[in-house]
């Protein structure tokens, strides 16, 4: 269980708002929170209902030991209703059934609370069922509906719901988060470096090629301090069978990128961000041959890389002349 502090931590503009709105008893009847997945959305719907029906609460903070917060803990609250995609979608069924509920009078008090996961994957029909509620609120009854794709909620909705859009996690909750999913530390160190959408995440790990892509950028790096006459050969064979498209190669100069600003931290002694953590002996042997100024010039020259990219140059001959800039200067 977590406390409005603790979510706080995690999405601070959003917690202040439902703070100051429970602080004077003014929540609406309706909310759509926004953002990706692990942002926490869940929870707060959680605590939220938490509050609504705490029955010793201090403040805004529910004092979760009593029997209300205790129920909504364990999933179990009989006026608090949870609704999930059954199967690829939220059908116009499950709606009329909380419709049937909505008539009906709160088991142990007036008050109810229905969240709504994935609300983006209602069917049109769903959709258009649950505006009935949101057309016409009662102050006992909260609804929080959940998506990952505000675009993708009716409009009618959205003007009926106050928004709320979860920010993406800071690095390390979401590292944190990425283990909790099962992705090995090393994988989830870069994988928070390139990106803060789970959503990139899960096509990053697919086929473990994010391993793959990882293991041929340590190669390349290895090559360039230590074994320069290979260089060619690994981008004919190993860069170009693992960065295949556009949006991979890009991904992959994004690699690169990190890998000399790791070399960066490791000049200055702070090893505590780097993204390739488990290559801390690498990087602190290589970045004894640069000086910062060069490790500057090696970076913009992969920023230059990406914009010839963009362009259209032959990814062969972007990555050759990269690697030919790199050890000139």
């Amino acid at each position: 269980m977590k406390t409005w502090q603790q979510l706080a931590e995690i999405q601070p503009r959003v917690i202040d708002i439902l703070m100051r709105t429970l602080q004077k008893n003014r929540l609406a009847h309706a909310y759509l929170f926004e953002g990706s997945k692990g942002t926490g959305k869940k929870d707060v719907a959680l605590q939220l209902a938490k509050s609504f029906f705490c029955e010793s609460l201090e403040e805004t903070e529910p004092c979760q030991q009593c029997l209300s917060c205790r129920r909504i803990e364990h999933g179990n609250h009989p006026d608090v209703h949870i609704i999930e995609p059954d199967g690829q979608s939220i059908k116009k069924q499950q709606i009329e059934h909380l419709q049937k509920e909505f008539a009906y009078r709160g088991v142990e008090s007036i008050k109810k609370v229905y969240i709504v996961g994935d609300a983006d994957k209602m069917t049109a029909s769903a959709a258009n069922s649950i505006l009935k509620f949101l057309e016409e609120p009662n102050g006992t009854t909260l609804a929080v509906l959940m998506t990952e794709q505000g675009k993708n909620i009716l409009p009618t909705i959205q003007s009926r719901s106050q928004l709320l859009s979860f920010a993406p996690l800071a690095r390390e909750p979401f590292i944190q988060f990425l283990i909790n999913e099962g992705i090995s530390r090393t994988n989830a160190h870069l994988l928070a470096s390139l990106t803060t959408s789970f959503d990139q995440v899960k096509d990053l790990v697919q086929e473990d090629w994010i391993a793959q892509a990882r293991s041929v950028v340590i190669q390349l790096m290895e090559e360039l301090y230590g074994r320069p006459s290979q260089l060619l050969f690994t981008i004919q064979e190993k860069w170009l069978g693992t960065f295949k498209d556009k949006a991979q190669q890009e991904i992959g100069l994004d690699m690169l990128l990190l890998w000399f600003r790791d070399l960066l931290f490791a000049k200055l002694g702070n090893l505590n961000t780097v993204s390739f953590i488990d290559q801390v002996d690498s990087l602190e042997k290589q970045a004894l041959q640069s000086s910062q100024e060069r490790l500057s010039r090696h970076m913009a020259a992969v920023l230059e890389a990406k914009k010839q990219l963009h362009a259209n140059v032959n990814p062969q001959l972007v990555m050759e002349k990269l690697m030919l800039s790199i050890q000139e200067g």
